[in-house]
């Protein structure tokens, strides 16, 4: 047996909010609903899909860590479009580059690539 995938399901105070934000700003593909309007959702990019659930799952603040592999290069694209930019790509002691943006419902999403502090 072994875990194949992992899906975080964060708290939303409107799914389709959230979705908008995920889409237009961050490059997330919406990747399904359900309800009308939607009580549930989700986006993809790459291998990474976020749900969103209403009010019964999950906390407003949960930290989301996202790898990538060019950090700075993610960070060009979305700052204009309107990302909620609370640090701009760092190099830290932990041998992580990281920014970090905070979403609509408050969770902070720490996006970064790996690097050698040596």
């Amino acid at each position: 047996m072994k875990f194949e995938k992992s899906n975080p399901i964060l708290y939303s105070e409107d799914i389709e909010q959230s979705l908008k934000y995920y889409t237009e700003i961050l490059g997330f593909e919406e990747s399904w609903t359900w309800g009308s309007p939607p009580g549930f959702g989700g986006v993809v990019k790459d291998d990474v899909e976020i749900f969103f659930c209403l009010k019964d799952q999950g906390n407003p603040g949960t930290w989301l860590a996202l790898i990538v592999d060019n950090v700075d290069e993610y960070y060009e694209q979305i700052k204009g479009k309107g990302a909620k930019i609370l640090a701009p790509p760092l190099n830290q002691e932990w041998n992580m580059r990281e920014m970090y943006i905070e979403d609509p419902d408050g969770h902070i999403l720490r996006i970064g690539h790996q690097i050698d502090c040596g």
